[in-house]
């Protein structure tokens, strides 16, 4: 009965979005953690000021007011950066679940990838029932981010995320976040990932992880496809995240971590059109946006809006198709 039950919502929340405008939530998350890269931290509130709700709008989008991962007041005086990290994916989480059981689409407009527990729990914790769903993530992003404390050469936090929720590392700062069980690695698709630490990629090697690369997503081949088709098939939800330095480094020039042989953010935000069309894509995140000194031109934004609205674009073509059957 309960499955059934669940069946049904599941059919008319795709009835809700084929029918009526779809609904987009901005989601801001401007907690970084200590050793990440800080100067990006300003991002979230970079995307939302240049006018991403009229540019939805324009779009024939429902959007409401942007909502922001804050930290209360004894949150704040937690010890350690990385436990407020955690406490705030926790926290990231819970906006996450309450938009997409809501109807909305949940879009995280990130201050950098290690909010990924946070919006990976999210969705996990957005059925109808207790049981938590099983999440795949489509992760693009130039580093693949698998590292752990004991095989990273920078230390850096940022590089780790995806080892987190495949429950590699770190498991008391997933547990925070809410997300249990960690990924099963078969569950994780890594995108354009070009720049490695050795025994980084010797996990990857020895993982069941997947991989679409650069060319898949100029191509939108038959191997992207085929990767979403599988994950459909062995998830509930799929959650696509980008962080911005996996772009041609001319579109993001004051990012730190670029990476040569990205692909434009036109491309890619074509890519995430044909991504988005499949049922279960439920969430997209960017993170890592350049902004002030670090965009003058304004050519990181405008690259981040141009993937948000080809994410977007898939949703809405997912419904035309609903409707034209």
């Amino acid at each position: 009965m309960k499955k059934w039950a669940g069946a049904l919502i599941g059919g008319l929340a795709l009835l809700q979005v084929a029918f009526a405008q779809t609904r987009v939530a901005l989601i801001k998350m401007p907690y970084v953690g200590e050793r990440n890269v800080a100067e990006l931290s300003g991002g979230p509130d970079y995307l939302e000021a240049g006018g991403i709700q009229k540019l939805l709008e324009a779009r024939s989008c429902k959007t409401k007011p942007v909502s922001t991962v804050a930290l209360t007041a004894d949150e704040e005086k937690a010890y350690g950066s990385w436990n407020r990290l955690a406490l705030a994916n926790g926290d990231l989480a819970k906006l996450v679940s309450a938009e997409r059981r809501s109807g909305y689409l949940p879009v995280g407009l990130l201050a950098n990838c290690s909010a990924l527990a946070g919006m990976l729990s999210g969705l996990q914790h957005s059925g109808a029932g207790a049981r938590p769903l099983r999440v795949g993530l489509v992760f693009i992003d130039a580093h693949a981010d698998f590292n752990t404390p004991e095989t990273t050469l920078s230390g850096m936090l940022g590089g780790m995320p995806v080892a987190i929720a495949a429950g590699m590392a770190l498991t008391q700062m997933r547990l925070k976040a809410g997300l249990e069980p960690a990924l099963p690695a078969r569950h994780i698709v890594e995108g354009a990932v070009r720049d490695t630490d050795p025994l980084e990629q010797d996990l990857l090697d020895r993982s069941e992880i997947q991989h679409i690369s650069v060319d898949d997503i100029r191509r939108r081949s038959e191997n992207l496809h085929r990767q979403m088709q599988r994950l459909s098939e062995t998830t509930d939800v799929i959650y696509i995240h980008v962080d911005m330095d996996v772009l041609d480094p001319r579109e993001v020039p004051g990012h730190p971590l670029t990476v040569a042989g990205g692909p434009s953010s036109a491309d890619l935000a074509a890519a995430l059109t044909e991504m988005f069309k499949y049922e279960k894509a439920a969430a997209f995140g960017i993170a890592s946006t350049p902004f002030g000194d670090l965009d003058k031109t304004g050519v990181s934004r405008q690259a981040a809006y141009n993937l948000i609205l080809g994410a977007v674009q898939g949703v809405q073509q997912r419904g035309a198709a609903i409707r034209d059957k």
